[in-house]
């Protein structure tokens, strides 16, 4: 039987073994993201022969990560079938790619029907590119960063504990400021960043920052999803800073992230102007994401 419970820190290891042996590329699978997140959304987790399972509740829905790992998945599935015909509420299962739709599909013929999610599919750029920034197309992120490095005194660093509080006093800043413009999504984000910066080491983040006459205004970080993805949840900039944005994303690829082919940085939630800008950085793959909805 299932047992959900609140994930912890000491459910790093055997979550993040899950979710590397699945090889998937997704910023679902991250241990980190997921634990962040976890007071907002109020995720539920639970192991089923060696795999990893995620849900979110509502009063007429259970929404659960589709399964990752090496184990019995058609019997993980099949628990939380007959979770659905116990409480009798809708039955989805998310994050679920081609592939995962093909797999679900044979296992179950027939039983779930499938509904594209194009808000949720991942950007994932190659880290070369993001170095680089080659080409016409790119040219304009050049000519931002090219203003950074002429007209401010600037430097880099990789996020550690000597330095993590200047990134929090920069983020309460870049808070009040875009106070005026905040809705739920924005202060679930911020609940997130302040559990991921008060557990950045335990969780095994990676972060860099910049700073402008010694004052942060811009950082970033994420975490490995395997050797060769890395995922960049939290990028924060000044926008009265020029090229700060830009900046911080070549930055943080140079210094800390050319080991990793690819470089996610996540979905656009259905926000026009967030898609434009994650477009204009030419993502190598945009993987495209599935709800799975129960049938019976």
């Amino acid at each position: 039987m299932l047992e959900f419970k609140k994930p912890e820190l000491s459910d790093k290891a055997w979550v993040k073994k899950a979710m590397q042996n699945s090889g998937e590329m997704g910023c679902d699978y991250c241990f980190g993201n997921l634990y962040a997140w976890s007071e907002y959304y109020g995720n539920t987790i639970a192991s089923y022969d060696g795999l990893f399972l995620s849900r979110d509740s509502s009063e007429s829905a259970d929404y659960y990560l589709y399964p990752c790992g090496e184990g019995d998945k058609k019997g993980a599935i099949e628990e939380l079938i007959r979770i659905h015909n116990c409480d009798g509420k809708k039955l989805e299962m998310y994050c679920l790619t081609p592939e995962k739709v093909r797999e679900l599909d044979s296992m179950f013929p027939n039983r779930f029907e499938f509904i594209e999610q194009r808000e949720f599919f991942d950007y994932i750029y190659l880290s070369s590119e993001l170095i680089s920034l080659p080409g016409r197309k790119l040219h304009s992120k050049r000519n931002h960063i090219s203003f950074f490095k002429n007209n401010y005194n600037w430097s880099y660093e990789r996020i550690t504990p000597d330095n993590i509080c200047d990134c929090y006093e920069m983020n309460k800043k870049w808070e009040a400021i875009n106070s005026e413009y905040a809705d739920d999504g924005l202060d679930a984000e911020l609940t997130a960043i302040k559990k991921a910066f008060a557990n950045y080491e335990e969780l095994e983040f990676t972060g860099g920052l910049l700073r402008v006459d010694g004052e942060v205004v811009a950082y970033t970080f994420g975490e490995a999803i395997n050797s060769k993805v890395f995922c960049t949840h939290f990028e924060k900039a000044f926008y009265d800073v020029r090229g700060a944005y830009p900046m911080i994303n070549q930055q943080f690829c140079e210094n800390e992230l050319s080991a990793f082919k690819y470089i996610n940085r996540e979905e656009d939630t259905g926000d026009e102007g967030l898609r434009q800008a994650k477009m204009s950085y030419r993502p190598a793959i945009l993987l495209p994401k599935f709800l799975a909805r129960y049938k019976g």
